[in-house]
């Protein structure tokens, strides 16, 4: 699940170190800031959802929660189920009270989310009991450590990619091509994941490399037919043929690190295709892909483009088991040929 990050805009005595701090998280690519009653204005500086902290009560339904005593725990537990969400501040406290909040959050609908004064302890907040909080309020001291920290958090992420064994490749008929230009730059080994089965999903790379007759592109993914699967936010998948400009779409690299970008264009064309078979050793998988040179699947190696796989070579892809409904992962026995 991509977790949420906000910031305390509210913390510092002095008007301007505020204001600061909130442009630092604007800058940041933060949408969602806590600010003062009589800083309202401070909504005017940029597109924010800036919710005004009155008395530990957001607006939107929000509570800000100190924990300090057993006693603040039980009227924090109290809260699961009736309200948005629940935000965690205490400057003294260990990981248990988090993981009772977690476990009992859990499913209510009410949202966890923890305040974190260093990149550290956001780390182990997003963590605990698996799952994590839902998201984390940066709460510091230096509007410069913003960025920094939030670009940690972003890149935090991890999803598990396996080498399978390429078993064919062949020409199939011309059909609909997705091409995604996101508004991020990509470097060699990034892509996204792709997939004719959602159990499968291909690192497809972007157009980082040249290739002596087309420039790079590096902000393009060629991706795939627009029957295929794509990754998302929280492991969700949609069909290529679904994705949008301003939609949000998971970037993943060779090491399985994930990040998020937004579209900024997709284009659908007709494109001759290729059909990739492979296997794990106890399913079989497929993909489709443009036939074209500047298409690359990521490999343990390097990048390798389409048109030169052949059978024994291994590529890198996300397996899980089970099945897809609407994009989210359910638990059901499914075969997709």
């Amino acid at each position: 699940m991509e977790k949420e990050i906000w910031v305390r805009a509210d913390r510092p005595a002095d008007r301007e170190d505020r204001k600061e701090m909130l442009l630092s998280a604007l800058e940041s690519g933060i949408c969602t800031a806590i600010i003062r009653p009589e800083d309202g204005d401070f909504k005017d500086l940029g597109r924010i959802d800036a919710l005004v902290n009155d008395g530990g009560l957001l607006s939107g339904g929000y509570r800000i929660v100190e924990l300090r005593t057993p006693e603040d725990q039980e009227a924090a537990l109290d809260l699961a189920g009736k309200c948005p969400g629940v935000i965690l501040d205490s400057s003294d406290w260990t990981v248990i009270p988090l993981e009772n909040m977690i476990a009992k959050f859990h499913g209510t609908g009410t949202k966890v989310l923890a305040c974190a004064s260093d990149k550290d302890q956001a780390k182990l907040y997003m963590t605990t009991l698996e799952k994590g909080v839902d998201g984390i309020v940066v709460d510091v001291d230096d509007p410069n450590a913003i960025r920094s920290f939030t670009s940690d958090l972003a890149s935090g992420e991890k999803v598990e990619l396996t080498p399978i064994e390429v078993t064919d490749v062949r020409n199939i008929e011309m059909g609909d091509r997705v091409c995604i230009d996101t508004v991020s730059l990509m470097v060699p080994g990034e892509g996204m994941l792709i997939g004719s089965q959602g159990s499968c999903l291909v690192l497809v790379q972007s157009e980082s490399e040249d290739n002596g007759y087309v420039a790079s592109r590096p902000f393009r993914v060629n991706a795939g037919a627009v029957h295929a699967y794509a990754m998302g936010p929280g492991g969700r998948t949609r069909y290529l043929s679904e994705f949008k400009a301003g939609d949000t779409v998971a970037i993943v690299d060779r090491d399985g690190t994930v990040r998020y970008t937004s579209i900024g264009r997709c284009k659908v064309e007709k494109r001759p295709m290729i059909m990739i078979e492979a296997t794990d050793g106890r399913k079989s998988y497929s993909t489709i892909l443009q036939n074209a040179e500047t298409v690359k699947v990521v490999t343990e190696d390097g990048a390798v483009s389409a048109t030169k796989l052949s059978p024994g070579d291994r590529v890198l892809a996300r397996l899980e088991e089970g099945g897809r409904h609407f994009g989210m992962k359910i638990d059901e026995t499914i075969s997709e040929l």
